[in-house]
């Protein structure tokens, strides 16, 4: 027979990954209308955070939500609709850097209101204090490297 313990941390795992799966399913339909993938959505927030100088493959890659394990290729497919761009290192020229466009920045900007809606929908019930305590539950749940 299971422990209380193990139940508890059974359910407490099939909430998140239920819920997980019901937020994401507004943001998925948010980015199908603009022919883009959350993951290419991502790469796109993360490259206009990092700024001009833009991030190496493996930075994009460390800074990713969900892991892919062929960045290169997503990459590839953001650089053919002009939403980014790659260019050799100015000091190593063996290290290549990706950038966002003004295109992709213009993308961007025309998502940033519908994905705050979505947000608000989604979330907009809970007071600032509890989706900072979930946020902290979150963050102390992920696994801690060995």
């Amino acid at each position: 027979m299971r422990s209380k313990r193990a139940k508890a941390q059974s359910d407490a795992f099939l909430a998140i990954i239920g819920t997980s799966e019901d937020l994401q399913r507004g943001f998925n339909e948010l980015f199908k209308a603009h022919d883009l993938s959350p993951a290419q959505y991502n790469v796109l927030r993360i490259l206009r955070g990092a700024g001009p100088e833009g991030l190496t493959c493996g930075g994009v890659s460390q800074r990713l939500i969900q892991h892919d394990p062929d960045v290169t290729r997503l990459l590839d497919r953001l650089e053919k609709r002009a939403l980014i761009e790659r260019h050799r290192d100015q000091k190593d020229r063996r290290v290549v850097r990706t950038a966002i466009t003004p295109g992709g920045l213009e993308l961007l900007a025309l998502l940033d209101e519908p994905v705050d809606v979505v947000h608000e929908q989604q979330l907009g019930h809970l007071s600032e204090s509890q989706l900072k305590e979930l946020t902290t539950l979150m963050e102390e749940a992920r696994p801690k490297a060995p």
